[in-house]
């Protein structure tokens, strides 16, 4: 990538703050598997923002600490999302509609994302609100990802939508799917309805095991489709993008895929270990991002997202006075 001019103060202090802010992120989804596999999701109880009637939670309760850590972390990232609104504000506001636009997104999802983070507490981890939950703070790192990628991509090549767009927006998309998926596995108790791997309790398609294990079977079948999508992508990439960005990205979401796999993997064979849990999310959140990011740089390559309206706007104005 080459880049043009120099950045302002506060173009730095936007772009370091969503760099933190989007692996803030990642972290807060993977304490938030970790609160799922440890079964402390209710370990303040009912209660919300209190734990338990109190602030702080007793020092001999550790799933009260883990689910209150956890709401700590979330509004960390919050402060962080402030400070980017502010330079933001500061940097873009005449410059980048769409970097802002972004940002206000990533501002509405992590109030959303929040109020979730309430209901699933009130309501007692209801599976569909748990699955919902995950599903928004996905969306929401990826908004954090797109605002802090059109701030960073400052020298868009110019170029038509073509198989590698598609590919990447449809990959990135499945991949979200795959994820909620994978949410509802969890929630719908179906985690341990197939105990052995690749095959489930013997079967490749167990139709008189029961709903959960079709449940989780599905959740295979997709992983494998994903897996063959991704191999097209990585194909059309390296035979279509010269630039080493772009491959490493989609090399980059493939290799993660497979580690991805290989950790879902483990933990079944483990029996549901927490460890092997919490890294199957966090390699997960991992492989959507590169791949937001790809898309994100397709997008703004095809001219499907707006760098710099300033920019634009110069070299639209001698157009049309010619054309006058």
């Amino acid at each position: 990538m080459v880049t043009e001019g120099k950045s302002s103060g506060s173009e730095r202090w936007f772009l370091t703050l969503t760099l933190s802010s989007v692996f803030l992120t990642v972290g807060l989804i993977v304490f938030g598997a970790v609160v799922r596999v440890t079964d402390s999701g209710l370990g303040c109880g009912s209660d919300w923002p209190l734990c338990n009637g109190t602030i702080f939670p007793p020092l001999d309760n550790l799933t009260a600490w883990i689910e209150w850590l956890h709401r700590l972390f979330a509004l960390l990232i919050g402060l962080f999302g402030l400070g980017m609104l502010f330079t933001g504000l500061r940097a873009y506001r005449k410059r980048s509609a769409t970097v802002l636009n972004f940002v206000f997104l990533s501002v509405f999802l992590f109030v959303v994302q929040s109020g979730l983070g309430a209901i699933v507490v009130v309501l007692e981890l209801p599976p569909t609100f748990v699955t919902l939950h995950l599903g928004v703070a996905m969306v929401f790192l990826g908004a954090l990802i797109v605002s802090g990628s059109v701030a960073w991509w400052r020298n868009p090549q110019t170029k038509q939508s073509d198989q590698v767009t598609a590919l990447a927006y449809t990959n990135a998309a499945f991949v979200l799917v795959i994820i909620l998926t994978g949410a509802l596995v969890r929630g719908s108790g179906a985690t341990l309805a197939c105990t052995d791997w690749p095959l489930c309790n013997g079967e490749v398609l167990p139709t008189s095991q029961g709903q959960l294990a079709l449940i989780h079977m599905l959740h295979r079948f997709a992983v494998v489709a994903l897996g063959v999508s991704l191999a097209v992508l990585v194909w059309q990439v390296l035979k279509n993008r010269q630039d080493s960005l772009s491959r490493g990205l989609a090399m980059g979401a493939f290799v993660l895929y497979l580690a991805q796999a290989a950790v879902g993997a483990m933990y079944v064979l483990s029996v549901a270990g927490a460890l092997w849990g919490a890294a199957h999310v966090g390699m997960a959140a991992a492989t959507w991002s590169l791949l937001v990011v790809l898309s994100a740089i397709e997008a703004i390559n095809a001219g499907h997202l707006v760098v710099n309206q300033l920019q634009e706007a110069e070299t639209w104005k001698p157009h049309s006075q010619n054309a006058s």
